[in-house]
């Protein structure tokens, strides 16, 4: 069978909207994915609940594979400014298996996620009125659906719009943890916090872990709350200098996450203790929500802004988690790698049209599917989170080292950004994804059984088996066999980026 021959020297690249962000604007965007608020409000009781005191320098412990899989990130950037990342660099290393594997390992987290930031939006929201339904009650589900459909209409319409959006919404949620840090503290050095503990450096004692299986459980919870900064690496093909601004914007994310919540935790154990009554951190009752549980003790009657802040995390978070998925699978359309649909680019806003209503479409039917089944799938899905994120951060990691193998050699400081601390990065995610695997394989870990073993272990595994299945599907259709041969993206060939140039742009990021 014939195919058509794609066109690799495309003057306006994939057709996105190139030069919409800066340093700045790109930063923002990998920080409203990563929702720091409501990852502080769903991770930090359970951290605590693992390694007590020893919360903040789990954190800190947790940021370093971040940070290392984050020069690896910069560095093929620089050399691949491409908007499928994982994926387009993955191929390009490894080849069309391992890179197809790599670009649905982002795709599976997004649409996890998704899911789960809709969820708590729609609670948030109905919280604001005092009122309480269960998670997969049709008024949560319908407001979900809503706010999903909502950030897809804004990522569809334009990337700087949803810059503009997004500096609103992070100044928001920075103000209410700048207030919480303040009350907090305030309350302590007056003596009317319910638990005042004064801090003790032995909190940030790397060698202070009383067990080593707490020491990972809450290693591995904290990289959750990282996890989103490479958002603004998918953005590569729509910023300015998009060989080092991206990955300069990466790295300041990373660092301003690690600053952001070691404060905030240290904060929160001064003023509630980790007492295991009351709003104490050691409580179980507190731990899936602690802002809710603190919130009019420590602000008063101005105690929804904590839940305004959740909120709005919540809805930034949902917005900016379209936006890699949307792209990447962008990119997986251009090189054949998916149906040509998914390379359709908007005439007007610049964005991958196709690809970002999918995502939508998709995320809708994931959410309102699981809910209605069960939510405790639905919740073992998110506990399975972490899998496909070390899985695509691993394997992002490994093609760094293996892209510039040719280059190690020349200087030290190549060595050490392109190849030891990507190794490092990528070693300490694969281990993080095999002791997850083999936690979540005990019944007790999560929700749900199924077929006598833990069914976060199933959902985790079994959305990375899907892809395997979906890509050998794929792989039977006439379209797919230049990229299966390696010759429509190759270690080679030359990335569909644009040129360089100045656009014209409205504000809601439409080209004038």
């Amino acid at each position: 069978m014939t195919t058509t021959p794609i066109h690799l020297q495309r003057p306006d690249g994939k057709g996105l909207a190139a030069g919409t962000l800066g340093l700045w604007g790109s930063t923002v965007i990998g920080l409203a994915s990563t929702a720091p608020v409501y990852s502080l409000v769903a991770t930090l009781g359970f951290v605590v609940l693992a390694v007590g005191a020893q919360a903040p320098i789990a954190f800190i412990i947790a940021f370093i594979p971040m940070l290392f899989i984050a020069f690896a990130y910069r560095e093929l950037n620089r050399a691949v400014p491409d908007c499928g990342t994982t994926f387009t660099w993955g191929t390009k290393a490894f080849g069309p298996w391992v890179g197809w594997m790599g670009g649905w390992g982002v795709a599976v987290a997004g649409m996890v996620v998704l899911a789960n930031l809709a969820q708590i939006a729609s609670i948030y929201f109905w919280a604001l009125f005092g009122l309480e339904f269960e998670n997969n009650d049709w008024r949560i589900l319908l407001v979900a659906v809503a706010f999903i459909a909502a950030m897809t209409w804004v990522s569809w319409r334009g990337v700087e719009i949803g810059e503009r959006i997004q500096n609103i919404l992070l100044a928001i949620q920075y103000l209410a943890l700048a207030i919480f840090v303040v009350a907090a503290l305030w309350q302590f050095f007056a003596g009317t916090a319910p638990h005042p503990t004064p801090f003790d450096i032995s909190w940030l004692n790397p060698f202070g872990f009383a067990d080593w299986s707490g020491f990972t459980e809450a290693v591995l919870l904290a990289l959750f709350i990282y996890w989103g900064w490479d958002t603004c690496l998918a953005l590569n093909e729509e910023t300015k200098d998009p060989k080092r601004t991206p990955g300069r914007a990466a790295l300041l994310t990373t660092v301003i996450l690690l600053v952001t919540y070691v404060s905030v935790t240290i904060a929160a154990m001064m003023y509630a203790g980790l007492g295991e009554d009351g709003v104490g951190l050691g409580n179980e009752s507190n731990a899936d929500d602690f802002f809710l549980a603190i919130k009019d003790g420590l602000l008063g009657p101005f105690g929804w802004v904590l839940v305004v802040a959740v909120l709005i995390s919540a809805v930034s978070s949902t917005q900016t988690t379209i936006l890699p998925t949307a792209r990447g699978t962008l990119a997986m359309g251009v090189y054949r790698a998916l149906p040509a649909r998914f390379k359709d680019v908007h005439p007007a806003y610049r964005t991958p049209s196709f690809s970002t209503l999918v995502m939508g479409v998709v995320a809708v039917v994931y959410y309102v599917g699981m809910s209605l089944i069960s939510d405790h799938i639905l919740q073992d899905s998110i506990l399975s989170l972490g899998l496909a994120i070390a899985f695509y951060y691993a394997i992002t990691g490994f093609a760094c080292v293996w892209y510039f193998r040719g280059e190690l050699f020349r200087s030290a400081g190549a060595f050490v950004v392109k190849g030891l601390l990507p190794l490092l990065g990528a070693l300490m995610l694969t281990y993080a994804f095999i002791q997850s695997a083999i936690d979540m394989w005990d019944v007790d870990y999560g929700y749900t059984v199924l077929f006598g073993i833990g069914g976060t272990f199933v959902i985790g595994i079994g959305a990375l088996a899907v892809g395997v299945v979906l890509m050998f599907v794929w792989f039977l259709f006439p379209r797919s066999k230049r990229f299966f041969r390696g010759e429509s993206l190759n270690r080679d060939t030359e990335v569909l980026v644009p040129d360089e140039g100045d656009y014209g742009r409205s504000v809601d990021g439409g080209l004038i």
